[in-house]
């Protein structure tokens, strides 16, 4: 675990340079971001709310997800903006803002979101392969444990390679769309007329409510403020404005992406359903089961499960980024991704699992509800701050946001606030009129006005306090003294050693850091399968070789007058490594960037990452 991540994903920070590029080079390269977060609005959890105001009104609510696709377009700026102008992701400046208490709980309610957000994509995907192969829902709910190391995959091919495959998801859920458009052949003229803004009655402000307040996903404006970060931009006026403006333009085409899928969704549900009289539809699998009735085509029934899985998956591979970023914004804690990822998807799968297993499939609908009204929960806490950082002239500069776009954001985030408080509040009420249980009862309530209580000082806290004086992301650098610069001097340095031709520079690193009194302390750590499990006892002919390699070594370097000596180390190489250097109370450790490999680096992680943790002296990793 590290405690000190200054930049958000570290792995990927900066990785992409967009300096030195042609026109057109240049613009691709801050596209991607954008479409990582655009997955979000096209999870499993919106096609419900889609499913229900197609089947129910036709083309009538099309407006409802226009007007709901252009606030969140305004939202995803905002966070972007963030990103780019302070370098700080959301998670980080709630933590540099708020108190220690306040900080905690809207980390925990941050987690809270990404574990609904992961349940809806756990149903999604379930439901999915129960419609493409007739698989009990319960072991769909199993099987979708084994994406959880996709992520770690993606990983180790670079943040570009991960954006490619995401496009690539997004891509067969538009295609799959598009096709089953052509065959239910809606009339344009009546698709048109849904975009003129009309509520024949209650039922349809209720769902209208329902397709705006599960617009916005909190996690993605988490998400959006930190994957801008990896784009290398320079940090004049000129370099920032062309980062901002580039980067609208990519929310612009991947957010209008997400609402055209959306919208097919909504035109499909109206075309097939509503125009056939079957106004009832409004669960996933009423809409694949009757597709093939009504279009009297195998095909889109297929397609529409697979648009569902497409979907799932891509919205799984965010939200584990969103978990990371949330985690290390807010703790300042890393943990291997792979963990992350299994504790994520672990809260979300139990619950599934125990739904279907004890109340059957006929429950996974309102365990769906119940992931949105989680995320409804979340939505305020992630919006408000937002609007704070981003209107700051303190820390943003002239890159505040102007008067104007205060007010509409402030605007939107009342009446998302008002609805997702609406549906909890709804929710709640019918939950506490159905127990009879007075403690139960009395919780709800409990927690309820806590949930407003912390909503008030989540509004008012940044505008009666000064910003904490550790933050460091505004424009203006603070004055700092640097006092006197002195180049350190190691008594001993203790070096890593692998017996390859790495040595050569880990050595010549070492002594360049050395002086005519330092004394190197040669480490190799004996892996063979008897030293793993005899230790020190050891004799097996590995041990013996490398004990004759390290005393070739300390033999070469004392005939050039360097004080060196040598030991071995036995069974898990980062515990051994750090022990050495402890014990022998090194004061500068070198070693080599190789590690495991393949499935070892992601159960262990690397070797030079794991020792690190194990000292308290610098670390020199030579790549």
């Amino acid at each position: 675990m590290n405690y000190n991540h200054a930049t958000s994903l570290s792995e990927v920070h900066q990785s992409i340079d967009t300096n030195g590029k042609s026109k057109w080079k240049k613009l691709f390269a801050f596209f991607g971001p954008a479409y990582l977060v655009s997955v979000g609005y096209m999870d499993p959890g919106n096609w419900a709310t889609d499913l229900a105001g197609g089947s129910q009104y036709g083309y009538k609510l099309l407006w409802v997800l226009l007007m709901s696709n252009m606030m969140a377009l305004l939202l995803q700026s905002l966070s972007a903006r963030l990103g780019i102008v302070r370098g700080r992701d959301l998670a980080q400046a709630n933590r540099e803002t708020y108190p220690k208490g306040v900080n905690f709980i809207l980390y925990l309610l941050a987690e809270v979101a990404i574990a609904a957000t992961d349940l809806a994509e756990v149903l999604g995907m379930a439901i999915g392969i129960q419609l493409l192969t007739g698989l009990p829902l319960i072991w769909g709910v199993s099987l979708t444990v084994f994406d959880t190391f996709l992520l770690l995959v993606l990983q180790r091919y670079g943040i570009r390679k991960m954006e490619a495959f995401i496009v690539a998801l997004v891509a067969i859920v538009g295609i799959s769309f598009l096709i089953q458009l052509i065959m239910a052949k809606p009339n344009m003229g009546e698709v048109v007329h849904g975009f003129i803004p009309t509520l024949p009655d209650n039922t349809a402000l209720y769902i209208a409510i329902g397709i705006i307040g599960a617009t916005v996903m909190p996690h993605n404006l988490y998400l959006h403020s930190a994957l801008v970060q990896t784009r290398k931009i320079k940090r004049d006026d000129a370099g920032i404005k062309q980062a901002l403006k580039l980067n609208f333009i990519d929310s612009t085409i991947a957010l209008n992406l997400a609402f055209l899928v959306n919208a097919a969704i909504l035109i499909l549900a109206a075309a097939v359903f509503f125009k056939t009289g079957r106004t009832d539809v409004a669960e996933i699998q009423d809409a694949h089961q009757l597709l093939e009735q009504l279009l009297s085509s195998k095909l889109a029934p297929i397609l529409f499960a697979v648009a569902l899985i497409a979907a799932g998956q891509s919205s799984t591979v965010t939200g584990t980024l969103a978990g990371q970023i949330i985690m290390e914004g807010y703790l300042h804690l890393r943990i291997n991704p792979w963990l992350r990822r299994l504790l994520t998807r672990l809260l979300a799968i139990v619950p599934a699992f125990f739904t279907i297993l004890i109340a059957g499939e006929n429950q996974v609908g309102p365990l769906l509800v119940f992931s949105q009204v989680l995320l409804s929960m979340q939505l305020g806490f992630a919006i408000i701050p937002l609007i704070h950082f981003v209107s700051d002239k303190h820390t943003m500069g002239k890159y505040a946001i102007k008067p104007v776009v205060k007010v509409i954001s402030w605007a939107i985030t009342a009446l998302l606030v008002y609805l997702n408080m609406r549906m909890v509040y709804t929710e709640a009420m019918n939950y506490i009129s159905g127990t009879g249980n007075i403690y139960v009862d009395g919780i709800i309530i409990l927690a309820m006005l806590g949930f407003v209580a912390l909503l008030v000082i989540t509004i008012v806290y940044p505008l009666l306090s000064r910003y904490r004086q550790e933050a460091t992301g505004g424009i203006h650098t603070p004055q700092v003294s640097l006092g006197e610069l002195e180049k350190p001097e190691y008594k001993r340095i203790a070096m890593a050693l692998e017996f390859s031709k790495k040595d050569e520079q880990i050595i010549s690193y070492a002594i360049a850091h050395g002086n005519a009194q330092t004394e190197y302390i040669l480490i190799h750590i004996v892996e063979s399968a008897s030293a793993k499990y005899f230790g020190k006892e050891s004799d097996d002919f590995e041990t013996r070789k490398d004990q004759e390699q390290l005393d070739t070594y300390l033999a070469l370097l004392q005939s050039r007058g360097i004080k060196a000596r040598g030991q071995l180390g036995f069974r898990h190489r980062a515990k051994e490594i750090a022990r050495i250097a402890n014990n022998e109370k090194a004061d500068f450790l070198i070693l080599g960037g190789h590690g495991h490999k393949g499935i070892k680096d992601w159960i262990y992680g690397e070797t030079a990452d794991q020792v690190r943790h194990f000292v308290k002296i610098p670390v020199l990793v030579v790549q």
